[in-house]
């Protein structure tokens, strides 16, 4: 029922930021679980200082709230041996504190990508929090998601600054790899709509746009839409760390950023399964829309 108290860690990042005015307009009480609390929120909303590593500042920062959205992941390089551990902790320390603070559902919003050989440590590590909240009495919905189109978030304005500002890119042969991107719009719907559908409580659903593409018609239909010519070239050589480099020297992205998203392209992460669309019947932005909607600074 609307109205109650939900909890949103990481509400100052790209999905949260968005995901926090969009409840609090739903008529949700929310609490913005941040770690600084020098932050502007919108009016109504209650501020809570808490780090993820620190489980006696969770408990306050949970206690009552009918349900709470874990939107946290460690984003700092393969290279980095101990992200991986953080973010298996952080999520220990958050389902405990969730089960002493009576925390009624966790929402997660996890990646797309099948546990093999080969998938990268970070679409790995993303599985393995999934798997750490759910092992606990609390019911998790898990939402799995490719790239996300939106203003801010890094796998997109990677994407958006390559193209627009290299006439010709080397690229890696992963290039050739599908994905299923997805509007910002599209995932904060599912991500709200959850709190409104019990059907998603406790189950784990993938979640996409209609498109399903290649990382070349990707970049293709963007340079299209900037309406900038470009030449791809892929070199089967080119490895991650390399690749994480040139994307350092071309875009705003850091290459300690930019080696897990590279890293993930190897990955075909398109969704296996639909069932989302039946229990929240939202309707799904095409690509070349989305597209437009971020360049434009729009959700």
């Amino acid at each position: 029922m609307r109205g109650g108290v939900v909890a949103v860690t990481g509400a100052t990042g790209f999905i949260g930021s968005h995901l926090v005015p969009l409840l609090s307009s739903r008529g949700w009480k929310v609490r913005a679980v941040v770690r600084k609390p020098q932050v502007e929120m919108p009016p109504g909303v209650e501020i809570k200082r808490a780090d993820l590593l620190d489980p006696p500042s969770l408990f306050s920062a949970l206690e009552g709230a009918q349900a709470a959205y874990y939107l946290v992941h460690s984003m700092e390089g393969e290279r980095d041996s101990k992200f991986a551990e953080r973010d298996r902790q952080a999520a220990e320390n958050f389902k405990g504190a969730a089960e002493q603070a009576g925390v009624g559902r966790i929402i997660y919003l996890g990646g797309l990508g099948e546990v093999r050989p080969g998938i990268s440590e970070h679409l790995r590590s993303r599985t393995e929090v999934g798997r750490i909240l759910s092992s606990g009495p609390i019911p998790v919905t898990t939402l799995r998601a490719a790239i996300i189109l939106g203003p801010g978030g890094a796998s997109w304005e990677m994407l958006r600054q390559l193209v627009e500002r290299l006439p010709v890119m080397v690229t890696p042969r992963w290039l050739e790899t599908h994905c299923q991107p997805i509007a910002l719009r599209d995932a904060l719907g599912y991500l709200a709509g959850c709190l409104d559908s019990q059907d998603t409580k406790g189950g784990s659903f993938d979640i996409g746009g209609p498109d399903i593409m290649t990382y070349r018609e990707m970049m293709q239909t963007l340079a299209e839409i900037l309406r900038k010519r470009r030449c791809i070239i892929p070199i089967p050589v080119l490895t991650p760390r390399l690749s994480s480099y040139w994307v350092n020297l071309v875009t705003d992205v850091p290459a300690a950023l930019a080696s897990p998203l590279i890293e993930g392209l190897k990955n075909e992460v398109i969704c296996r399964e639909n069932r989302i669309r039946e229990l929240i019947p939202i309707p799904l932005t095409p690509y070349r829309d989305a597209v437009r909607m971020a360049l434009a600074g729009k959700v």
